[in-house]
């Protein structure tokens, strides 16, 4: 299961991975906790710009249905509504996911996982990967759902305890990925013209802390699919954004994975620093 704060995280942040273990017979839910109502068009060549302006909640409803069938994961919503992004110092607005109490906002999720019985979750740090409200909240009310779901005196009435072996954080967007991306592209094609966007990318990645990665899954041969899902957020995602696109056989000379951190576990001690597995999966048929 991996729950994410709007409609087109989830394929930015993980899509080949589902596509990946989906391949292996895995069953995969991906858990939108807003609709991403409040979000902007970021696609300036969109077809459907009318439709955006006048009901982006409905557009994206659409898009995500369209990134599903993309991947082939089952989805749920869990209904909250986008927070936007204030200004620092301004508040949420009302009813917004982020003003939730996380103790309410976390009850579908604990519902979710009784039901669907996840062996792996993932989610985003504390930080939410970057500091938007919604991304932070999906944080909190994840791992507040981790613990609840397992304890038979929490949230009775939402189904039978289920322990979620292994939490992971995504990892996708980190500094490593990007040098070694361009490393590649500047060797093998210096006059790219995505080296000028590259040098301005790598510039704001090197800025960043680098995170610890405990597992890289080796989902380059899904890479295509991740873009298809991708792509099918039009509002959100430019067809051509080299933040997103690059060539697919280069990346996958340089980076065929995607990243993430073992976050918390019932079955074994935190991989250590250093040790890097290839399976999110890693020791639980053995639990």
């Amino acid at each position: 299961m991996a729950v994410h704060a709007h409609p087109d995280d989830e394929s930015s942040k993980g899509a080949a991975t589902y596509a990946y273990y989906l391949d292996r017979g895995v069953e995969v839910m991906v858990v939108s906790c807003t609709g991403g109502e409040r979000g902007s068009i970021l696609n300036e060549s969109l077809a459907d710009r009318s439709w955006a302006e006048r009901d982006m909640a409905g557009l994206r409803r659409v898009e995500m249905a369209a990134a599903q069938k993309a991947v082939g994961f089952q989805h749920r919503w869990l209904g909250y509504h986008d927070s936007g992004l204030p200004e620092e110092g301004d508040p949420l607005p009302a009813n917004a996911f982020g003003a939730i109490p996380v103790e309410i906002s976390a009850a579908p999720l604990v519902r979710l996982i009784r039901r669907f019985q996840p062996q792996v979750l993932v989610t985003y740090d504390e930080n939410g990967g970057y500091p938007h409200p919604d991304h932070i909240r999906c944080h909190e009310i994840s791992m507040h759902a981790y613990e609840a779901a397992a304890d038979a005196a929490a949230y009775p009435g939402a189904g039978e305890p289920w322990a979620v072996s292994k939490v992971y954080y995504d990892r996708i967007m980190n500094p490593a990925r990007f040098e070694a991306v361009f490393d590649t592209l500047q060797s093998e094609s210096p006059e790219s013209p995505l080296l000028a966007s590259f040098t301005e990318m790598r510039e704001w990645m090197t800025k960043r802390e680098q995170p610890v990665v405990t597992t890289r899954v080796p989902a380059g041969g899904f890479f295509e699919v991740r873009d298809s899902a991708l792509r099918a957020h039009a509002s959100q995602v430019a067809p051509d954004t080299p933040f997103f696109f690059w060539p697919n056989d280069m990346q996958r000379r340089a980076w065929p994975y995607e990243d993430f951190q073992l976050a918390a576990s019932r079955i074994s001690p935190l991989t250590a620093v250093g040790d890097v597995e290839s399976d999110l999966f890693a020791g639980i048929e053995d639990a």
